[in-house]
């Protein structure tokens, strides 16, 4: 499956996209730790604690889990498509 990432997070992964391979039945929590193994320099801008951090939106097929599904409990496959998006600040 792929992750999509996006502004700063693009820099930290070195890439805009990042494949990772999941087993069938996967969670969207199975591929984030599978995102964070292949470019752990993620960890630092996506996790709190040891979570997902509040401020950063993470979207599956373009729908937010957390409101249309079972947060990271979220089976995901081989096609899904994840993005990653961090706060966006300006004025």
């Amino acid at each position: 499956m792929e992750w999509k990432l996006f502004a700063h997070l693009r820099t930290a992964a070195d890439g805009g996209t990042v494949r990772v391979d999941v087993a069938e039945g996967a969670t969207v929590e199975t591929a984030l730790d599978a995102l964070l193994a292949e470019r752990p320099a993620l960890a630092e801008d996506l996790l709190e604690d040891g979570e997902l951090a509040d401020h950063v939106r993470l979207l599956v097929d373009g729908e937010d889990p957390f409101a249309d599904g079972d947060g990271l409990a979220t089976t995901v496959d081989s096609e899904s498509e994840l993005a990653l998006f961090p706060p966006v600040s300006g004025g």
